[in-house]
């Protein structure tokens, strides 16, 4: 049987071909960050690496560059900061503060954190908890990272040892924002699919 038979015959039945429900399954996911010495777009890099493997259809972009349009499609963001006196970067929060509020268009989105800080004790969940606060206040559905050990999103220390190589994020710590990106791909697809 050819496929454009199976494909009118399933909507004769009102059933979504394969390909289409695949489609329509895909989540988009936008992974914004900013980035000053490149530890945050390593993350980045992770996370976007782990929603792709999980099926996520990944928007990878600095905070400065995303479009109005990009952001309104996601089904899911998840936003990275260097920690910044121990909340995130200004450049993350204007970012925050030009997401549409009054129309709601935010709501019911999935949203998560990652960030970079120097050290153990730097500051990382405040940062991670801003950003998941200011994402609550426009009514999103937040999540955390793979496991209890990333509950906020995933973070990194780059500056403090064992942690301190030069210019490189420590693997663990990749490996937590690959998780996350993981988990928020999954999550989205199966709310846009209602499994």
């Amino acid at each position: 049987m050819t496929t454009l038979i199976r494909m009118l015959l399933a909507a004769a039945a009102g059933l979504a071909a394969p390909a289409t429900l695949a489609a329509q399954c895909t989540p988009d996911v936008l992974v914004a960050y900013y980035s000053l010495t490149g530890h945050t777009r390593q993350l980045a890099d992770a996370v976007a690496a782990g929603a792709r493997e999980a099926g996520g259809r990944v928007h990878l972009q600095p905070v400065d560059s995303v479009a109005l349009d990009v952001l309104l499609a996601a089904d899911a963001v998840i936003v990275g900061s260097p920690v910044t006196n121990a909340t995130m970067a200004p450049a993350v929060q204007q970012f925050l503060m030009r997401w549409p509020h009054a129309s709601g268009a935010m709501r019911d989105k999935l949203g998560a954190a990652f960030v970079a800080g120097g050290g153990l004790s730097a500051g990382e969940e405040t940062a991670q908890l801003a950003i998941l606060q200011a994402m609550l206040v426009h009514g999103m559905v937040v999540l955390g990272g793979a496991d209890w050990m990333s509950a906020f999103g995933a973070s990194a220390v780059t500056e403090e040892e064992p942690f301190d190589s030069p210019g490189a994020v420590a693997a663990q710590f990749l490996a937590k924002a690959r998780g996350l990106g993981e988990r928020v791909a999954r999550v989205a697809a199966r709310l846009r699919c209602g499994g």
